[in-house]
């Protein structure tokens, strides 16, 4: 049903009904688009806030796609029809509309482009699109062949919607001189500023052809006509009509009629994206609608994606492991830091977070995200809710909704660039605020620890605000009382960090004063919120504690407990307890449910994470972003089975009922896994197919640190794996501040503790040391059976 290519670049699904929503994405620097294995598409750019050139039937919101994202037949997509002019038969490829069943069907999820391979009624087509690096243009190649060992006469209709534009102004035509169908819109607004901010707006949505068709139809109503996306009108005809759409929803439909000789194949080329004018489409077609142009354009995006190269190459016993973590994990993570999900504010946490995943990629970037990000500190030490990245841009959405865990991650971030490089000296880089005052890195993270010291209430909890890391958690404290149990132990975590970078720059008082303010806080969530097997979520405004036990519904949550590990809130004994009511309430075959049970009805006392739909997003998903946090507590205090068993979850597969459970090709981690799996198991599993998620960078972080145990500190790399019991071996390929280190792990039968050898000899201890840059180390680690 599905499998890697063997070169592992590419992962391949043979069936368009198996896994109807699976998909791949690709990405430049201006625009992303989702692929879906029938045609469907979602796909926006920036300008500089995002936008679409393909609509829904009517204005939707400014996302770039939903949840779960529903599909139907007026869904934006990229479509080929296929015409026996003799018989009439009629498809469509990739599936979708015509729904014909194929001889076989192969949809192809590449690094730099999306294929598919469709034999029917015995045509092959051949469909590829792969992007640029910086226009915002798709470039599609079309490739028919004849396999019917027959002549035969063909009419290939691409049609690609264009959608309703705009109850302003839309329209649609074909334009000779342009070389295809242009739509032209007018985005709609009422306020008289909003007319200089989008005067400038690419409006135009253009699909060029490189050669000229027979026939074309630009009016979405006519194509369709009365047989319907399934058996078009248009396509019944002879030939299309030649029309213009004038304030009517537009489309971009070629005609190409051809006489095909047995296994004669006919290429075709085309460009689909949005331009401001007539100019900048002529500009676009010079540049790419030529073989050499779309080659020279794949030649670049290739070199690009190259960047995306992680600092380990596995081999194990888990093949599928190996594949996603050497070919996928590291290009989603690269893309969500390179282009910071193509935001103008991203929220604060999701921009340390992103970037921390660029410390085993490009440290350099990290590097610069840290400094931009602290540019914006408040005078008070708080972080703002999002991270401005451009001139002009504004705090949007949930950035306008105060929050107040954003310095939690300056240092539990900022730990990761400095084990991975070893970059002290950022710490006393000068940064300029929005203030017009020059701190260096080190005060102004110091004064991020002291403000969230300060942010607490007379128990000494951390106020919630209208949220902390779970955004619609937005009325526990609202009033300006509630408490987060969550982010008091996230608190006390961060400041036992940052009172180790103080000891290292001999500051003792102020790393006392932290340790003090980290002991503050386990105490008083000891006296608070323990509930006699796990911590509770926290307190609301009107002082009711819940995650209790005693609740019905949000019982039992996860993130308070995988802190809690963290920051040493929890005892021996308390850990224990913990662990197993996870085990048994939250574990689940597709990952640990972020708290259960999920809420079914507004509690007002919550917020409207309790009305979301039990199950899905923060309502009880199994949602990566807490399980990788929970994992990363797990390998902190060795429990590694555990901790691998989870993390092995979050990838689909590698069976095929796993795959048809989740309904997703395994090249990359979505943010939630439907959960409730109690309450509903018949959904339980499903794939949210967002690949927008902070998991990503923490999933590196686990592999890293905790399942390969390579990781830096400032003297050096530290060597401490934690295997599974039932892998024999594993080999590791690590670069590491210049150095490449060549690892083999094994067990071995009666060996008591682990040994290390360095090119021939033996390590005292478990820290390489004075590695020079350029050199490439062979070491071999034994393990215990």
């Amino acid at each position: 049903m599905l499998n890697p290519s063997a070169d592992g670049e590419r992962f391949e699904l043979h069936s368009a009904v198996a896994m109807p929503r699976a998909a791949g994405f690709l990405w430049n620097r201006r625009m992303m688009m989702q692929m879906n294995c029938r045609g469907y598409a979602v796909a926006q750019f920036m300008q500089p806030e995002p936008a679409k050139y393909a609509h829904a039937p009517n204005l939707e919101a400014k996302t770039f796609m939903q949840p779960e994202q529903p599909y139907y037949a007026h869904h934006p997509g990229r479509f080929f029809y296929i015409k026996d002019e003799d018989s009439g038969e009629v498809f469509s490829a990739p599936y979708e509309p015509v729904r014909a069943t194929p001889e076989s069907f192969t949809f192809s999820a590449g690094k730099g482009d999306i294929a598919w391979r469709v034999v029917c009624a015995g045509i092959e087509v051949g469909m590829t699109v792969s992007l640029p690096v910086n226009d915002v243009v798709e470039l599609w190649t079309l490739t028919v062949r004849n396999v019917s060992g027959r002549a035969r006469k063909l009419s290939i209709y691409p049609y690609f919607p264009i959608g309703y534009m705009s109850w302003m102004n839309q329209s649609a035509e074909y334009r000779a001189d342009l070389g295809g169908v242009v739509a032209s819109s007018v985005a709609p607004y009422q306020k008289v500023a909003d007319y200089f901010k989008q005067k400038d707006f690419k409006d135009k949505t253009f699909f060029l052809h490189e050669r000229a068709p027979d026939a074309w139809e630009a009016k979405q109503e006519t194509f369709e006509g009365e047989g319907g996306l399934h058996h078009p009108s248009g396509v019944q005809q002879e030939t299309l009509d030649g029309g213009d759409a004038r304030y009517e929803t537009p489309a971009a439909v070629l005609q190409y009629r051809h006489g095909f000789a047995p296994d004669e194949s006919q290429q075709y080329r085309f460009i689909f994206g949005p331009a401001f004018d007539d100019a900048e489409i002529r500009a676009l077609r010079e540049k790419y609608l030529s073989e050499a142009g779309f080659a020279d354009a794949q030649r670049e995006y290739a070199d690009y994606v190259s960047q995306a190269r992680g600092c380990i190459q596995i081999d194990t016993p888990d093949a599928a492991l190996d594949n996603f973590v050497n070919h996928w994990l590291p290009r989603q993570m690269f893309y969500h830091a390179d282009v910071n999900r193509l935001s103008t504010d991203p929220q604060t946490r999701n921009y340390l977070q992103d970037n921390m995943g660029m410390s085993y990629i490009r440290p350099a970037v990290t590097r610069g995200a840290f400094l931009h990000a602290l540019s914006q500190q408040e005078e008070s030490g708080a972080m703002p809710d999002g991270i401005l990245l451009i001139e002009g841009a504004e705090l949007k959405y949930i950035n306008q909704i105060p929050h107040t865990d954003h310095c939690v991650w300056l240092p539990v971030c900022l730990q990761a660039y400095l084990d991975e490089t070893g970059d002290y000296a950022l710490l006393d880089e000068p940064v300029t605020g929005v203030d017009g005052r020059t701190l260096s890195v080190f005060e102004r993270i110091s004064a991020a620890m002291r403000w969230l010291l300060d942010v607490r209430d007379e128990r000494g909890l951390s106020l919630i605000a209208q949220g902390d890391w779970c955004d619609p958690m937005n009325m526990v404290g609202y009033k300006g009382k509630g408490v987060s149990g969550w982010l008091s132990v996230a608190t006390s975590y961060a400041l036992k960090l940052w009172a180790a970078v103080c000891d290292m720059r001999q500051q003792p008082e102020l790393a006392q004063s932290f340790r003090e303010g980290a002991q503050q806080l386990n105490d008083a969530v000891n006296g608070q919120l323990w509930d006699g097997e796990w911590f509770a979520r926290g307190i609301t405004d009107d002082g009711v504690i819940f995650g209790t036990a005693k609740d019905a519904e949000g019982r039992i949550f996860l993130n308070p407990q995988s802190w809690a590990i963290l920051a040493g809130t929890a005892d021996e004994a308390q850990r224990g307890k913990m662990l197993h009511a996870i085990e048994q309430q939250l574990e689940t075959p597709y990952g640990v449910m972020m708290f259960a049970p999920a809420y079914t009805a507004m509690r007002d006392d919550v917020g409207r994470v309790t009305q979301k739909y039990p199950g899905s997003a923060e309502n009880g998903a199994v949602y990566n972003h807490a399980a990788i946090f929970y994992i990363y507590s797990l390998y902190d205090i060795t429990e590694s089975e555990r901790a691998y068993r989870l993390l092995r979850q979050m990838i689909p597969g590698p069976d095929g009922d796993d795959y048809l459970r989740r309904g997703q090709l395994p090249v990359f981690i979505p943010n939630y896994y439907r959960g409730a799996y109690y309450q509903f198991p018949r959904t339980a599993g499903r794939s949210s197919q967002l690949f927008n998620t902070g998991t990503v960078s923490w999933v590196y972080r686990c592999l890293v640190e905790g399942l390969f145990g390579l990781q830096g500190q400032a003297d050096g790399l530290r060597i401490a794996p934690q295997l599974p019991a039932d892998w024999p071996s594993a080999q590791v390929v690590r670069t590491f501040r210049g150095a490449e280190f060549v690892i083999g792990m094994a067990r071995e039968a009666g060996r008591k503790e682990t040994s290390i050898v360095v090119d021939g000899k033996p390590l005292d201890g478990a820290v390489i040391r004075a590695i020079e840059a350029g050199r490439r180390y062979q070491v071999s680690v034994l393990l215990p059976a």
